[in-house]
């Protein structure tokens, strides 16, 4: 069972995963939509593993 412990490293690896998108995006602007599809695919992407 996951402890507190771990759901801090998991929100900490998807607040990383984030700022990777967005610093090595081509754009320096992103919609509220954007930003919603892409916290989707990262939730679909950490299903997947």
């Amino acid at each position: 069972m996951p402890t507190e412990k771990d759901y801090k490293v998991i929100e900490k690896a998807t607040i990383y995963d984030l700022r990777l998108i967005f610093t090595n995006g081509e754009k320096d602007t992103y919609t509220r939509e954007e930003i919603v599809e892409l916290l989707d695919q990262i939730a679909m992407a950490k299903d997947e593993t």
